[in-house]
């Protein structure tokens, strides 16, 4: 296997955009949750439908790496058939090192429906069960990227944490997904406490410390770090971002949208991406924080996760082209 700098590890997908005109949304008064609501037992029009192949948050994240200068990888898996060759043949056109993706060819791949409505989507997911064998022979990265993964897949998990205690100078992102958080954090013990750097959002934070719905951030930061990771990131959407290492806690405000969204999808994904690169390039947190804004900026004007993602060059352009307002604050 090619040794690379950023290895990303998780389950890789085809997204089927389906861009919805004919629905509503319907929130709870009490709450903020809403529902997307087509006519039930009839015929629901369409706009459109755009393909889009090699995504998941953790191939996101290896091509957001890619294009950010890091030699990068995904450790994955897809159906030996049409749509698993386009994904593997769409990676090396990012440049991304495809010796760490396996075609299974009893299992097909990932194939998922994202109805899109307004700016937002809702996903229909179905996580394929593969073979999945750690690899025994595994060059260490400098940066390593965790995220969503079959459940099934416990023994991999576990190689996984013999691999990071084996090689504690790795730079460990953890980013859970639906399954990890769901499971608890006694299940994903080992990936908060060898995560150099973990990223949920709010909402995530709130479910995985399994508490009431707060207004404050730093006992959610705090509540995390106690968890293990060396550094915490929540994000909330609009009003920012926050990341604590337990001596100093920090802000980072939005970058100003040059327009309003186009489609959220990917958002956070290149938000924790961007950050966990600059780590890996060896920026300090502090600067690391500048850069998830600007890629999530970037992503939301486009279809899908990864057609938005920015070039080291671009970022940094926009960097400094950025307001006074546009600055990392201590808090």
């Amino acid at each position: 296997m090619n040794p690379v700098e950023f290895l990303a590890i998780g389950d890789t997908v085809v997204d089927d955009f389906i861009r919805l005109t004919d629905a509503k949304t319907h929130c709870r008064i009490d709450d903020d949750s809403c529902e997307l609501c087509v006519r039930f037992g009839d015929k629901v029009p369409f706009e459109s439908s755009t393909v889009v192949y090699g995504v998941g948050n953790a191939a996101n994240a290896a091509v957001s790496a890619a294009r950010l200068g890091l030699k990068s990888a995904l450790l994955s898996h897809v159906g030996a058939d049409d749509r698993g060759a386009k994904i593997v043949e769409y990676f090396k056109s990012e440049g991304l090192v495809t010796d760490y993706v396996e075609q299974d060819p009893n299992v097909p791949t990932n194939y998922h429906y994202v109805l899109w409505y307004e700016s937002e989507r809702t996903i229909l997911v179905k996580q394929n069960e593969y073979t999945y064998t750690f690899p025994k022979d595994l060059p260490p990265p400098k940066g390593l990227y965790f995220s969503s993964i079959n459940p099934k897949a416990i023994e991999y998990r576990q190689d996984l944490i013999a691999y990071l205690s084996a090689h504690p100078d790795i730079i460990f992102t953890f980013q859970p997904g639906v399954f990890e958080i769901k499971s608890g954090v006694e299940a994903f013990k080992g990936f908060y406490e060898h995560a150099h750097l973990m990223v949920c959002n709010k909402e995530e934070a709130e479910r995985i410390l399994n508490v009431e719905p707060t207004d404050d951030i730093k006992s959610l930061l705090a509540g995390l770090l106690a968890l293990g990771p060396k550094h915490i990131i929540i994000t909330d959407g609009r009003n920012g971002a926050y990341a604590y290492d337990g001596s100093r806690a920090f802000f980072v405000p939005m970058y100003p949208d040059p327009r309003e969204p186009f489609e959220r999808t990917g958002a956070g994904d290149a938000f924790a991406s961007s950050v966990a690169a600059a780590l890996t390039l060896g920026h300090p947190i502090e600067e690391a924080l500048l850069w998830g804004p600007i890629n999530s900026m970037a992503v939301v004007q486009e279809i899908g996760a990864q057609k938005g993602l920015l070039r080291k060059e671009a970022l940094e352009t926009y960097l400094a082209q950025a307001p006074e307002s546009y600055r990392v604050s201590e808090i």
